[in-house]
């Protein structure tokens, strides 16, 4: 037996948040799937918190550091990255949330389990968002996804010091070891 489940357009998603079905969960939108996010634990907040005011520290008013806010891409999904570094200026997202063309990359930070980062690696891919970075609270390892051919990362690059910068914005230095202080 093949069981067949219930696909959900953005548009779809979008009404039963307005009609306050979904309240009091914390859901993303992922391929057509509603998914449950998992409960952020107190690493994870310390981190994102931690690593957006460095962000911001760094880049000023070049972007918008965006955290745990949805982004919208193609194919139904409306994920939750845990920072999008995002165009400027912020008025853009008035009406809307972050689209592909407006993201420079996206940060994930992971403390238990690297699974679902994989379907957000492929999603991001597709999407053509430039690069995304996995803070891996485990191994304290940033991993970098670059490279974008074909809809397909070709680049994976694990580091625990130094410096790395980001595509968008090479002239900046980003402190690895400052990530994860």
């Amino acid at each position: 037996m093949t069981l067949i489940t219930a696909k959900w357009s953005l548009n779809d998603y979008h009404q039963m948040i307005e009609s306050g079905l979904l309240a009091e969960r914390s859901l993303e939108l992922i391929n057509g799937e509603i998914i449950e996010m998992s409960p952020e634990g107190i690493a994870h907040s310390f981190y994102c918190r931690g690593t957006a005011k460095y962000l911001r520290s760094l880049l000023g008013n070049r972007a918008e550091i965006s955290e745990a806010h949805p982004i919208t891409l193609p194919n139904d999904s409306e994920p939750e990255p845990d920072i999008a570094i995002v165009r400027t200026p912020d008025t853009l997202y008035q009406t809307r949330h972050p689209f592909p063309e407006d993201i420079f990359w996206l940060i994930e930070i992971a403390n238990t389990t690297l699974v679902k980062l994989g379907v957000k690696r492929d999603l991001y891919a597709f999407a053509g968002i430039p690069e995304y970075w996995v803070m891996n609270l485990q191994t304290l390892e940033l991993v970098v996804f670059r490279d974008l051919i074909d809809n397909e990362y070709r680049s994976e690059i694990c580091l625990s010091s130094g410096t790395i910068s980001s595509l968008a914005f090479p002239e900046i230095p980003i402190d690895i070891s400052r990530l994860f202080r």
